[in-house]
């Protein structure tokens, strides 16, 4: 679902993105950007009280290998220490996953997102609104 390079490019264009390479094992196994004030993007209530998980792919390979809940754990703890040093106020990650990946929502649940609700805002279709808090 996407195209890798166009993600990480996106992300280093512009302020507001922060691109991370996913790695296991010494090899990059795919890509995510954290987003800040892009929260409602993801049918998020504002955008600055979340930082946005966006452009999130797996090599087609590495999936079903536990590596997308392991890398959106990871994205958490990335947001909140982005936040501590910028002082942005975030709470924690908000992202919208499409009701019809079964494996993404399952991931994004085990990793500690909860639902927040159905998104129909969007051009991919019915998604599910999941917000992962920073650990106090």
């Amino acid at each position: 679902m996407g195209d890798p390079l166009r993600m990480a490019l996106a992300g280093l264009a512009e302020a507001s993105r922060r691109p991370y390479v996913i790695e296991s094992g010494g090899e990059a196994v795919g890509v995510l950007t954290l987003q800040a004030g892009a929260a409602r993007l993801a049918g998020w209530r504002n955008d600055h009280s979340a930082w946005l998980l966006r452009g999130f792919l797996i090599d087609r390979r590495r999936q079903g290998s536990g590596l997308g809940q392991l890398a959106a754990a990871a994205a958490v703890e990335a947001a909140a220490k982005l936040t501590a040093r910028l002082g942005s106020g975030e709470a924690g990650v908000v992202l919208s996953v499409n009701e019809a990946n079964p494996a993404g929502l399952a991931a994004y649940r085990n990793a500690g997102f909860v639902d927040h609700g159905q998104y129909l805002g969007g051009s991919a279709g019915p998604q599910r609104i999941m917000y992962c808090g920073f650990a106090e």
